[in-house]
């Protein structure tokens, strides 16, 4: 799959829509080149009309959209892509919904091995971290640098390096053999969201 800067955006409490969209369109701009709706906790129906409108404004970037957790809304909104946890339906039982890409966040090197075996010869990814502790994923232990170099040496399905990546982290992990990566609030609490997301995509795109 092609793509290497990838933002995970959720909605914030209190923050208006237009703000969202205003910022995540600016990512766009500056160079995000896939982008995940994550809305835990929101009704289907909020999930939809939100993800309606970020189907339109990816669609003007030509940027794939992919939707957290629900297979099921993903199909409804024709996204490009589904994202997994752990805890969340498995690869098969995803496929019964949706045709698109699947991905899957792993925490370690069992999961990941077994999760690639899974979607070996299918459309789809892994997600690899958190590399550092994030308060996107409250209680959960960093994996640190070393679940990065170990995936990749092992892994053959495109990851993503995510948790705790930043501007002034990312050359730490790339230095690791991470080749795309994942970020939340490095892109979307950032005061310019072009600029950072411009930034980073130079240093991924220098990898060439």
């Amino acid at each position: 799959m092609s793509g290497k800067l990838y933002l995970v955006a959720s909605p914030r409490p209190g923050q208006p829509e237009a703000v969202l969209l205003e910022r995540l369109e600016a990512a766009l701009d500056g160079g995000v080149e896939l982008l995940q709706l994550r809305a835990k906790g929101h009704e289907a129906r909020c999930v939809l009309e939100l993800g309606e409108k970020l189907r339109a404004l990816c669609a003007r970037y030509r940027v794939p959209l992919v939707i957290n957790d629900r297979p099921d809304l993903a199909a409804l909104l024709e996204a490009d892509g589904v994202h997994l946890g752990q805890k969340d339906p498995s690869v098969a039982q995803a496929r019964r919904f949706f045709a698109g890409w699947v991905g899957r966040s792993t925490h370690e090197p069992e999961q990941a091995l077994r999760e690639q075996a899974a979607l070996e010869g299918d459309r789809g990814y892994l997600s690899v971290g958190p590399v550092w502790e994030t308060p996107t994923k409250p209680g959960r232990p960093a994996t640190g640098l070393a679940y990065v170099r170990w995936a990749a040496q092992n892994l053959r399905v495109p990851w993503f390096a995510i948790g705790g990546i930043d501007e002034h982290t990312l050359p730490r992990v790339l230095e690791a053999g991470a080749r795309r990566v994942a970020v939340v609030r490095a892109i979307l609490d950032a005061p310019r969201p072009e600029q950072v997301a411009a930034r980073m995509r130079r240093w991924l795109d220098g990898l060439d």
